[in-house]
């Protein structure tokens, strides 16, 4: 049986290959280890299966004795090949494999979040038994994505809060500017993509850290 998931810190970072270009991804995310992040996720849309394989591979090395919680991100079928410890997770969106059909490849021991962006998807995922973490975004505008979704807002973020006990991420165009009102808004932690990935990844984290 998995047990409960809760993060550890209020910043998540998103380790995102192609914001991060051309940092290595295993150095990057052992820089926002010894910034302190506690939980980091691999975001690689554009990777071959092989080729995030290996960096997995990197990333798991780079993180050994950390302590550090590692996510992924989609790929169900690359996050199996490293059961806990060395992932411990798995994030998925409303397009990905349902959460019941990813818990079929990852196994019982591997959390789940699960993005949500509207009241529906929301109290879906607070339902549904396999999904242990619940994101919710974009609060803010991003440029995270190509296509984003609409953005909800810290309205939205309260109304969350309200309707689900689970562990709740904020995502979406969240910085050090904004992080501690989407903190009070009853966000549990933030993922932050851009404001970790561009620029000095190690300094960002410590930026953040030090709003926390």
């Amino acid at each position: 049986m998995r047990a409960p998931a809760g993060p550890s810190g209020r910043i998540y970072a998103i380790a995102d290959v192609e914001a991060l270009h051309p940092a290595p991804l295993s150095a990057a995310v052992r820089d926002m280890a010894e910034a302190g992040i506690q939980w980091i996720q691999v975001r690689a849309k554009q990777l071959s299966g092989g080729e995030l394989c290996r960096q997995m591979e990197a990333c798991c090395r780079a993180l050994e004795g950390s302590g550090v919680r590692l996510w992924v991100d989609d790929r169900a079928d690359v996050a199996a090949l490293f059961p806990p410890p060395e992932v411990a997770g798995l994030h998925v969106g409303q397009t990905d494999l349902p959460p019941a059909a990813a818990r079929r490849v990852v196994g019982d021991e591997m959390w789940i979040g699960l993005s949500t962006h509207d009241e529906e998807q929301l109290r879906a995922a607070d339902a549904d038994p396999e999904v242990d973490v619940i994101a919710v975004g974009p609060v803010f505008p991003t440029t995270g994505k190509a296509s984003p979704d609409s953005v909800v807002g810290l309205g939205f973020l309260r109304r969350a809060r309200e309707l689900t006990a689970k562990p709740l991420v904020a995502i979406g165009g969240i910085d050090a500017g904004n992080l501690a009102r989407v903190l009070a808004a009853g966000a549990d932690t933030v993922a932050v993509i851009g404001a970790v990935c561009r620029g000095d990844v190690r300094a960002n984290c410590l930026r953040l850290m030090a709003g926390d």
